[in-house]
Parts: structure tokens; sequence; C-alpha cells
């Protein structure tokens, strides 16, 4: 990785010769800290934010154990939330600014995007544009990977809406879970990254075309993981282009106040395991027959 071009494309050229300086190279760069920019001579705090914000974005981007080795990734199923956030009218944005005013507006779109998926465990697979797909459950996987999908949403549409400068700024977000094959390469060189195949974030990004400015549309498949964690509007049965038939969506509109995140979630959970009859759980009494646990009858 060249350090300094990687400086350069962040806009923080001037940072080159102190980083050439302490001997910074591509595998102490996503270890630094906040108190390490500092003794770099990184005293202002924007400047910190937007490097910090980067180097979150690597340290999710690179797996170090793949590079020492030189072995490819192995491609494997995975159930991911895939969320996709658009930038509202940024076609009259680009018409009314000047170009290096629009890079500006953008880079701090990207900017507060990647600190808030950094945030909530995400990891940002690609910019598009003014689009962002970042995917829940890849590289790592957690079993609340939808809840924080969906947090991150709601903190990304705040956190744009309230951005420091001269434009005010609108997201639309779609969220979809399901499976997908993730792992390929694909691209060559540098321009290679890791493909994700499957519907989910084809139907992630259709959501998003759905949502009006400032809100997020979720699948049925997502809404299914997050019980009432969330308030919802239902939107119905949606026609989406490219799936065969009309699916179920939902605008969340804000956390519930429900008192037990247990309680919330055991709303969304199946009542006994897939494939498993009832009859196995429980004898003709209806009591249940051991070992099998409660919750699953």
């Amino acid at each position: 990785m060249d350090i300094a071009a990687w400086l350069h494309s962040l806009g923080m050229q001037q940072y080159d010769q102190a980083f050439r300086d302490n001997a910074i190279d591509a595998a102490i760069l996503p270890e630094l800290t906040a108190d390490d920019l500092r003794e770099l001579g990184v005293s202002l705090v924007g400047h910190r934010r937007k490097l910090l914000a980067a180097i979150a974005v690597l340290r999710r981007d690179l797996d170090p154990a793949l590079e020492t080795k030189g072995v490819p990734p192995v491609a494997e199923r995975r159930q991911l939330t895939v969320m996709f956030c658009d930038l509202v009218g940024s076609t009259a944005l680009a018409a009314r600014l000047d170009p290096e005013d629009l890079r500006d507006v953008i880079a701090a779109y990207h900017r507060v995007i990647a600190e808030v998926i950094a945030r909530f465990g995400g990891f940002v697979a690609r910019y598009m544009g003014d689009g962002v797909l970042t995917y829940f459950g890849y590289p790592q996987a957690h079993e609340d990977d939808a809840e924080q999908a969906v947090r991150a949403a709601l903190a990304a549409v705040e956190a744009i809406r309230e951005l420091p400068i001269s434009e005010r700024l609108q997201a639309r977000i779609g969220l979809a879970t399901g499976l997908a094959v993730v792992g390929d390469l694909i691209g060559s060189g540098a321009a290679q990254e890791q493909a994700v195949v499957g519907e989910t974030p084809n139907l992630a990004a259709r959501l998003q075309a759905l949502a009006e400015p400032g809100a997020i549309v979720i699948a049925e498949s997502t809404r299914r993981l997050v019980g009432t964690l969330f308030n919802y509007q239902s939107l119905g049965e949606v026609e989406v282009k490219g799936l065969p038939a009309p699916l179920r969506a939902y605008r969340v509109v804000g956390e519930s106040r429900v008192e037990s995140r247990f309680e919330a979630l055991a709303q969304a959970r199946p009542r006994w395991l897939a494939g498993l009859r009832k009859s196995s759980c429980c004898d003709a009494d209806g009591r249940r027959q051991k070992p099998v646990p409660a919750a699953w009858c």
C-alpha cells in the first residue's frame, strides 16, 4: 500500500513527511489511534476525524492473515444485512455547486457514513458516487447484525442531516437481510474487491429507491429479525423491480420503548425450529419431552 497515495486521496498530503519520518507503513497504519495522530502532528480535530474514519474503513477492508499468507479468500455462504444509502438531490447539487465545493460535500457525506458504520460494526463495501453499500455480518458475523444495521441507519440519517456544512443534506436508506455468497474477488490489481452474489444487495438498493428523503425502508426479512425493538409504518406489499412478486416493506420510524430487549426479540423468533414437528417436542398429553428446550415448543 502506498501511504503517500492514500494520504493524497484524502486530501491529507501535508502529513506525508511526518508519516515517513515516523516509519508508518501499511502494517502500522490500520493500528493508529487519535493519540498517535496527535504525535504525528495532526493538530486539527477535523483532520484527525477524517483520518480516523478512513483508518476504520481500512481495518475492515484488510484481512492481515490473508495478505501475509498470500491465500485468496474462499467464497462462503453468509447471512448478511445489507444497507444501501443514497444522497437525496445529488444531481441538483452537482448543477448548483462548483466541482470543488461538490467534492467537499460528497467527502463530508462519505466521512460521516464511514464513522457511523464503523461505530455499529458494519463494513463499507463500496462507494458509488453518492451511493454507499454496506454489509452487516461480513467480515465478522454477530447475532445482532440486523439490529445494529437498523440502528446505524437511524444514526446515519440524523448525522447526515446535521452535517455542519453550507448545504442541508438528506439521505434515503434501504435494508434487506438474506443469504449471499461472499468472498470471490472481482476486478484486478488495486481495483479488486470481494463480491457478494445474491439478491439481498439489489433488494436493499430497490427499497432505498422507495424511501422518502430522510426515511429508512426495510424488508420483511429484516423486520422479522429485529422484532419490536423499533417502531414501524407498514408500507404494505410493494412492487420491486426484478422480483416476480410483491413483498412486504416497512418504514422505520424510530426506536421503540420496550422494557425488555429479550421479549422484543423473542416475538420475532419461531416457536420451534424449521423442519422440527411439534409432535417431536411434546407427547400426546402436551407435556414437553426432554431434552427439547421449552422455547422450541
